[in-house]
Formats: C-alpha cells, structure tokens, sequence
C-alpha cells in the first residue's frame, strides 16, 4: 500500500512541475473545451437530457442480473455466443482458447479500455499471438510501449512533434511528415493487417438487452474494418455497459459524442447483434461477447458507491480535473486515471493499495458538474475515504495525527498554547516531505488572531 502511493506522489511531483507536458496538455484540453461547447447546442434542455440518462442507468443498474440475462438470451437467437468472466485471468483464458481453436497468429484490435484492464496484449504476445492496435491513439502508444495516457484520447501527451518522431523511430519515416503524412504512414501499415488477421476485437460502448445487440462508436472507421474483414468478432464489455431498451442509443449516442470529443454526434456508430446472417453480405462467421465483472460487482453491492457504475466513459471528467491536468493519466498508475478512476480504481483492485487516489482531488466538484450521468464523484471520492478509515487502512501515525489535530481545534486554549514558533517547527518537522519540494510550505504568524483581539480589547 504504502509503496504504490510513494510511486504516485513521487510521479506526480515530477509531472507537475513539467512545464512541456502541463502546456501539451492545456493546449488539447483548451481545444476539447471548445469543441464541447457547440456540440451542447444541440439539446434544447440539456440537464433534463443528463438526468433521463443518470435515470435510464439507474434502472439498468439496479436490475443488471435482468437485463444481462435478457441480452444473452437475445444474443443467442441470431447465433452469437456468451462466455461470463469473473476475473482478468479469466477473460485471458477464454480469449487464448478461442485463438488456439482457430489457431490465431494475428488480431486487429479497436480500442477498447476493457482490454487494457486485463493486458491483453501483452499476454497474447507472451502466447506467441500478435495483437495490433488500430485507432490512431491506441497505435501510437502501442508503438511507444505505453499505456493510454486517456479514456478517449490515448496519446493526448504527445505533441505532432513527439509523434513524427517516434514514427522516425520505430518506422523509419521521415521526422519532418505532417499530422496528415503521419496518419497515411498508419493507415499503409494498418491496412494489410486488417487482411491477414484471423480475429478481430473491440469492445462495447452499450450492451442493448432488448434486442441482443452492442453498440460500438468510433470516428476513424478501424472498428468496422476490425469487425469485416476478420471471420471471428470477440467482443469484451464490463457487465456495468448496459441499456435496457435500443431506444436509449437515442439519447446516450448525443451525450457520449458531446461530452466525449465536443461533436453533435460520432463519425461511426454500429450495432452489431450476432454473426453474419444467412441474408446478409458481410460481417464475422462466429462472434463472442465475453460480459466481465473483474470487481465490477464489489462496487455494485456498496449502495453509495454504485452510482460509479453509470459511467459512459466520456473522459469529461479527465479534462475538467485541476489535478489531471497537472500529473497527467499515467501518474494514477491504473487503467482509469481522472476523478472517475480514482473512485472506481480501489473498487476493482482492492481499497488497500489504490485507496490513496481518492485523496488526489482538490474536491472541487469540477467532475459532478461536467459528468453527463451526472455522477456525485467528488462525493464518491469522500466515500472511498471514509470507506478506508472504517477498514483501518490508514497508519497509526496518520491516526495519532488526526487526534492530536481534532483536540487542538476543538480547544481554544490549546490553540493559543501553541506559539506561531511552534506551529512552524512542527510544519516544518512533519509536512515538509508531503507539501514537496516545489512549494513553500505556509506560515504561521507570530501570534493567533485571538491573541491580537484580546489586546487590542
């Protein structure tokens, strides 16, 4: 526990006072923030639209076990085939035994969190199966041996400049190329692969119950091309993904396009509910959905916590976050980084050695107030503090402090005790290592606000 959020404090420090990333960051930001603000425009009553989608999740939520049931049922009518995952370790499995039945060499992968929860790549690849990316972002990491700094913008870190040179790098191509070189330098290399995979993989933006389907947005075109040309389609989905009705997309499409990129609606948006028909053209032989819980049902039994369940995974509250903007994604040292990871990281990995993202915030309540689902993180995050506290997670020392503080405050005479000499030596004694080494830690005036009224009085 302690070592992961020394790891954390210690990234962060360094990231915040990188001056490059903080203005590589802002600059992307800067143009998301106003993007978002046209594509509102398109809804005549916006918080009446957010709170039908944080109630239609409501509902999904709180009978899961039902919809899920009623997807799969679907689902198998149109031939699709389900497999249930408890565990990363699991879905592992299942996917490796799926590759070894159709003796698998290649796949092409859309993008897809789900998979980078259970690091799939990297265990195809130690399976002697390579597992290529094929979103720009996603490409763009995978080259660089990086984890998505971002929900929805993989490589959001990366200049034009730091990308022409990795392509330089890894490629072989001229470090000079534009954004637009660049991209026709992926799409040459990305193309053959899309024919020689014998699998392709995505994930699911919406599990639909009603009519067995998955809905899956995207605005480069990669997850079609990873859905046809392929003869199997595997789909990993968190079970938390859910719609009851395909009549929702109506509304979640708009909010996920807005709050996810600023557009009115994304560039490609499928649903996909089963393998190729007997009347149809095109589209996989045989095609899996393997619905994953991997500690997804540890938040839905916590009552308060579950509302975290309703996420869309727009990554707006990423881009609202003062602290995000400043120690960047890979600093959280999880899957989900922002105010949505750190209330749902010690969930899924277990309070103990993530409980320490939930004190990464300035609670400010930036995130509530931008979440589409209006989701009440920063209260979340108070949650999974006094969660840690109640499990005695916390040091002895963090304890004796906490008591020692609470007396102090709760006694005028022991405050004016205390001189503004001895406040300082005890900051400067205790503090010093937590406040860092880029700020000043504050000081205390010589003598209490008290003290000077009584002798002016």
């Amino acid at each position: 526990m302690q070592e992961t959020a020394s790891i954390f404090l210690e990234k962060s420090e360094q990231k915040a006072a990188d001056l490059g990333h903080r203005q590589t960051i802002n600059f992307n930001i800067g143009k998301y923030n106003a993007a978002v603000k046209n594509g509102k425009e398109q809804f005549a009553d916006l918080l009446t639209a957010r709170e039908r989608a944080k109630n239609i999740k409501w509902r999904a939520i709180e009978h899961l076990d039902k919809h899920l049931e009623e997807f799969e049922s679907n689902f198998q009518k149109r031939g699709g085939k389900v497999i249930w995952a408890e565990t990363a370790e699991q879905v592992q499995q299942e996917i490796l035994a799926i590759c070894q039945a159709k003796q698998c060499k290649s796949i092409v992968k859309s993008k897809s969190m789900a998979t980078e929860e259970v690091h799939l790549n990297s265990f195809l690849a130690n399976n002697g199966i390579e597992c290529v990316e094929t979103d720009l972002g996603e490409y763009i990491q995978q080259l660089d041996g990086e984890p998505p700094y971002h929900i929805v913008t993989p490589a959001m870190h990366k200049s034009k400049e730091d990308v022409a040179r990795l392509f330089a790098e890894k490629l072989g191509t001229d470090p000079s190329l534009t954004p637009q070189q660049l991209t026709l330098v992926a799409r040459e290399k990305l193309r053959q692969k899309y024919l020689e995979a014998e699998i392709g993989i995505t994930g699911a933006n919406f599990i639909i119950a009603d009519t067995g389907s998955i809905a899956v947005s995207e605005n480069e075109g990669n997850a079609r091309l990873t859905t046809a040309f392929p003869k199997t389609h595997i789909v990993l989905v968190g079970i938390e993904k859910v719609l009851p009705s395909i009549n929702d997309l109506a509304l979640f499409w708009p909010l996920l396009a807005t709050y996810g990129t600023g557009q009115k609606v994304t560039s490609y948006n499928s649903v996909f509910s089963g393998p190729r028909q007997e009347h149809e053209a095109d589209g996989p032989e045989e095609m899996y959905v393997i619905l994953m819980d991997n500690g997804r049902t540890n938040l839905l039994q916590d009552v308060q916590a579950r509302e975290a369940l309703y996420c869309i995974r727009c990554g707006s509250c990423l881009n609202a976050c003062p602290v995000y903007k400043n120690i960047g994604g890979h600093t959280y040292g999880s899957t989900y980084s922002g105010p949505i990871g750190a209330v749902i990281t010690p969930h899924l990995k277990g309070m103990e050695s993530y409980m320490h993202l939930s004190y990464a915030s300035s609670l400010c309540g930036n995130c509530t107030e931008v979440c589409p689902v209006r989701i009440n993180l920063h209260e979340l995050l108070l949650h999974n503090r006094h969660k840690a506290v109640e499990e005695n997670l916390t040091t002895g020392g963090e304890k004796l402090a906490w008591f020692g503080w609470k007396q102090a405050c709760l006694s005028r005479r022991m405050m004016n005790l205390a001189s503004g000499k001895m406040k300082n030596f005890m900051m400067r004694k205790f503090f010093t290592k937590a406040w860092g080494e880029q700020r000043e830690l504050p000081v205390f005036a010589p003598k209490s606000f008290n003290q000077l009224w009584k002798e002016r009085k």
